[in-house]
């Protein structure tokens, strides 16, 4: 298989400087935080105004709280921070997920609401320490957590995931549905990097699980942050010779089917088929696959379950 050009991946834009030398300098932070923009998160979700995310100025939202308020980075001069809130202390703000929003924000504020939301996911998950069992707390601008008992120190773990667009000689795809999906709901195939375990030998793994054939030809695609709680999808793309093997697990996967593009222009057209989120790596994947007329032959309902 020639290799392809990396597929251009919405959760994968950034444009602020994640400053690290910042962190610890905590003159630094409670200076900047008067005039910084700050993201309000809170039970997976933004403040937001129609859709795109809601900053406000730190003076508007009282003083810096090294406990809630994480330090997102640097752009031409000005910090941003998140402010991490309980379902309660955000009653009466408007919030919308990133699942909802994603599809809307510009480069920057996609690059940081996935680290936001990354780093908010983890600190709720870690409240304790994982070596003693003693109270952790921010640190570092919230890019740590230390142990009051044992002084260790905790860094925001993320899960490596690959998901695989397998294709057969006569370049159709394979996609398949899970269970807990809706109707008519398919996708690519994805699963957990186990320990030991590399990508390549995950993607194998993961489709002869799942759909039963064996993959040759694969081919690296890219990679994008999924803070839903806290994955890096690793994007392939492979070939199998034995289509006709393919099967669905029965467990995870409920259904399989194989796609042309006609087929899926068909599907689309006859509401038989429902595609993944536009900021899915799985959709890039199969709307690059499809190709130039992707945008307007692939319209129609998308889910994210």
């Amino acid at each position: 298989m020639a290799p392809k050009k990396p597929l251009k991946l919405p959760l994968a834009a950034a444009e602020v400087d994640r400053s690290a030398h910042l962190r610890t300098d905590e003159k630094y932070l409670t200076s900047a935080w008067p005039k910084a923009e700050v993201l309000i998160f809170a039970n997976e979700r933004f403040s937001a105004t129609s859709n795109q995310l809601r900053f406000q100025k730190g003076s508007e939202l009282g003083s810096y709280q090294p406990e809630t308020d994480y330090f997102l980075g640097v752009k031409d001069g000005e910090a941003y921070f998140v402010r991490h809130l309980t379902i309660d202390q955000a009653i009466n703000i408007e919030l919308k997920t990133l699942r909802e929003v994603g599809a809307f924000l510009p480069s920057r504020d996609i690059g940081l609401a996935v680290h936001a939301q990354g780093l908010a996911n983890w600190h709720q998950k870690h409240p304790m320490c994982s070596q003693c069992g003693g109270k952790t707390v921010a640190a570092s601008g919230g890019s740590i957590r230390k142990c009051l008992v044992d002084n260790s120190e905790h860094y925001p773990r993320t899960d490596g995931a690959i998901i695989v667009l397998v294709k057969d000689d006569k370049d159709r795809i394979l996609l398949g549905r899970q269970k807990v999906w809706p109707k008519n709901r398919f996708s690519t195939f994805a699963g957990f990097v186990e320990p030991g375990e590399s990508f390549e030998q995950c993607v194998k793994r993961e489709v002869l699980e799942e759909a039963g054939v064996e993959l040759t030809d694969i081919n690296y695609l890219g990679s994008q942050p999924w803070p839903f709680p806290a994955s890096l999808m690793i994007a392939f793309e492979a070939i199998t010779n034995t289509p006709e093997l393919a099967r669905a697990d029965g467990e995870e996967i409920e259904e399989i089917r194989w796609f042309s593009r006609q087929d899926m222009k068909a599907a689309i057209t006859d509401k038989s088929l429902i595609l993944p989120l536009e900021i899915s790596v799985a959709r890039q994947m199969i709307k690059a696959w499809y190709g130039e007329r992707a945008d307007s032959d692939l319209k129609g309902n998308e889910s994210w379950r």
